[in-house]
């Protein structure tokens, strides 16, 4: 199931309060500024900066690539 789209439109990220990519198909949100990678569990965003993932640069080159390719936008214009 798909986060609700008024959600996302409010989501940010909890450390520099900037928008987030939505990767529905890998339950997560992610921050390519500070290349964090937030879990999204039983529908419900974890926004918690000691939860995020950090990611390595391979793996930021294929978000961006993939949210390029799948025309993924951010969850608000900054």
């Amino acid at each position: 199931m798909s986060l609700d789209p008024q959600l996302l439109e409010i989501l940010a990220c909890p450390e520099d309060k900037g928008p987030l990519l939505y990767f529905e198909d890998e339950d997560a949100l992610y921050n390519p500024r500070l290349k964090r990678k937030y879990p999204i569990r039983d529908d419900i965003p974890i926004m918690l900066v000691e939860e995020a993932e950090a990611v390595d640069d391979a793996t930021d080159e294929r978000l961006r690539a993939k949210a390029e390719s799948q025309g993924i936008t951010p969850t608000f214009e900054a």
